[in-house]
């Protein structure tokens, strides 16, 4: 009797869920950005998100919750009501990174969330104020070497692929520097301008277009390759540090117990824009390569990355209480 309950149980929830999912959605969707407006994050939200709202009939607002390498707006999502309403911008720093950096995590990244694709690969760029006496990585490294603990590299917060681009930098070139956490890209890259900060390890997205217009110099990006966006801009790897190797990723959650046929439909809206001609040209205009997976896939990934980034992690010797 107990397992015929069981399985009535298991029945009316699956019918009760699915009835749920088809009157989905039936008011405005949040989407959180863990990070402050302007940086990656939020601008593959505010592009897929106004083409979702379109494809769902519902507004889909972007609402920025910065802090904690990504932490705070991570464990806002995972204790949000799974119910479709509340999905995250969510990155290699969210479900991956910090998972190992931090003592004491308020989430999950695997347990408490369901991937719903993997928007895009964004390479991350060496980047330093011009007055820095340094035209080239070979250049910068002689010139820290010379002066340790005088320059400083700033990221978007501590436990991002910037701080650990920055980390495994200093880890290789056994150079010392020290970093300097900010809540977002935008006000990182504000102070490299400025001359407050050396240098950063940001995203390609953020950082070429500053590159670019001269209010920034570009050293080197940190993948196995170079980007086709700035293809005068040498690897690390390639320029004195062998093997060195980071590459950015972003991609959208839920809370994990959110009907399956609610993520299913993300998915596959998500999936259908990202492969649209104008939002695919805007992104590998910004330096992202597009990909736009089965939350499956994405889900392996993640598991793949937690695991990989707590070797880097343990190898930088990088730390945040």
């Amino acid at each position: 009797m107990k397992r015929i309950a069981r399985l009535l149980g298991v029945v009316v929830f699956a019918l009760s869920t699915s009835a749920f999912a088809q009157t989905w959605p039936a008011k405005p969707i949040k989407w959180i950005v863990p990070f402050a407006p302007g940086g990656t994050t939020d601008i593959l939200a505010r592009t897929i998100g106004e083409k979702l709202t379109v494809a769902l009939g519902q507004p889909v607002i972007i609402e920025n919750k910065p802090g904690a390498g990504g932490g705070v707006g991570a464990e806002f999502t995972a204790k949000a009501p799974p119910d479709g309403y509340t999905i995250m911008g969510g990155t290699i720093s969210t479900h991956a990174i910090n998972a190992s950096l931090y003592k004491s995590l308020p989430y999950d990244p695997v347990k408490d969330f369901v991937p719903i694709t993997l928007i895009a690969r964004v390479p991350n760029m060496l980047v330093v104020n011009p007055d820095i006496p340094a035209k080239n990585v070979t250049e910068l490294i002689t010139l820290l070497k010379a002066n340790p603990g005088k320059y400083s590299f700033a990221s978007s917060g501590n436990g991002t692929s910037q701080h650990l681009s920055g980390e495994l930098f200093k880890s290789m070139a056994g150079v010392d520097m020290q970093h300097i956490p900010y809540k977002g890209s935008p006000p990182a890259l504000q102070d490299v301008v400025g001359g407050q900060v050396a240098m950063t390890f940001d995203n390609i997205t953020t950082a070429w277009p500053l590159a670019k217009g001269g209010k920034l110099r570009a050293l080197a990006v940190t993948t196995a390759k170079r980007s086709a966006v700035a293809p005068e801009v040498p690897t690390l790897s390639e320029s004195g540090l062998a093997g060195y190797e980071v590459g950015s990723w972003q991609g959208v959650f839920a809370p994990a117990s959110t009907p399956p046929a609610i993520v299913k439909r993300l998915n596959v809206e998500i999936v259908k824009i990202i492969n649209m001609p104008d939002v695919k040209e805007k992104l590998i205009g910004l330096g992202a390569e597009p990909v736009g997976n089965t939350s499956e896939e994405f889900g392996a990934l993640v598991k793949t990355e937690v695991v990989k980034w707590a070797e880097v992690v343990k190898k930088s010797g990088a730390k945040v209480d």
